[in-house]
């Protein structure tokens, strides 16, 4: 028979139960640094790693992966952004690393997000041969749209504050011209001041001698 509508609180718990395993860091990064993380992974599980540099120098980083026998999955020097997809290949720690070492005195802020696993089926039934109730397809439709919703909101995030970044470094740089365009200003006055002044002072001098 037909399926009542799920109560509120138990439709919350169901999103949130069949989220696959995922990692979503913000750090800072220094100069001359290198930052490592480890996951443990089962053979067979769909990973995928996706970091952006939201500020510092020219938002680029270093990054590795490594599975547990040290082979290097995926390797990028002085990347921005990056996407990389893999399937485990065995049981073990999984070891990515970011590196800054390559700058000498601009620190890095980091975002990246380790995704372990595909989302398992919202309900045990949904991978049945009979079709979902139309409550059923409502619910799949509401959670596959509240990813995408999670999704846009976190890229939108990021460029929000990598834009406010380079807006406040603009900012910074703008504030530092006028203050050297003041000083230049202030500098070429006072010349201007004292060279009109010895001007006078010698055409003075050369009157009177004229006069005497």
């Amino acid at each position: 028979g037909s399926r009542g509508p799920l109560p509120p609180l138990l439709l919350l718990w169901a999103l949130a139960a069949c989220a696959a395993r995922a990692s979503e860091i913000t750090f800072e990064l220094p100069d001359n640094a290198k930052q490592c993380f480890y996951e443990e992974i089962a053979q067979g599980t769909k990973c995928t790693l996706e970091f952006q540099v939201i500020t510092g120098g020219h938002y680029d980083v270093d990054c590795r992966l490594e599975d547990p026998d040290g082979i290097v999955l995926y390797k990028e020097m002085k990347k921005q952004y990056d996407s990389f997809t893999f399937t485990a290949s065995r049981n073990g720690t999984y070891k990515f690393c970011f590196s800054n070492e390559f700058s000498t005195f601009t620190h890095k802020t980091v975002y990246f997000d380790f995704q372990v696993g595909e989302d398992p089926p919202l309900f045990p039934s949904e991978n049945r041969v009979t079709a979902l109730t139309q409550m059923e397809s409502a619910c799949v439709s509401i959670h596959e749209a509240l990813k995408s919703v999670i999704d846009y909101q976190t890229h939108f995030r990021l460029r929000e504050a990598q834009g406010r970044s380079r807006a406040e470094d603009l900012n910074t740089r703008v504030a530092y011209w006028s203050i050297g365009e003041a000083i230049i200003l202030l500098v070429v006055s006072i010349g201007q001041v004292f060279l009109l002044k010895s001007f006078f002072s010698d055409k003075r001098t050369t009157t009177t001698r004229v006069g005497s």
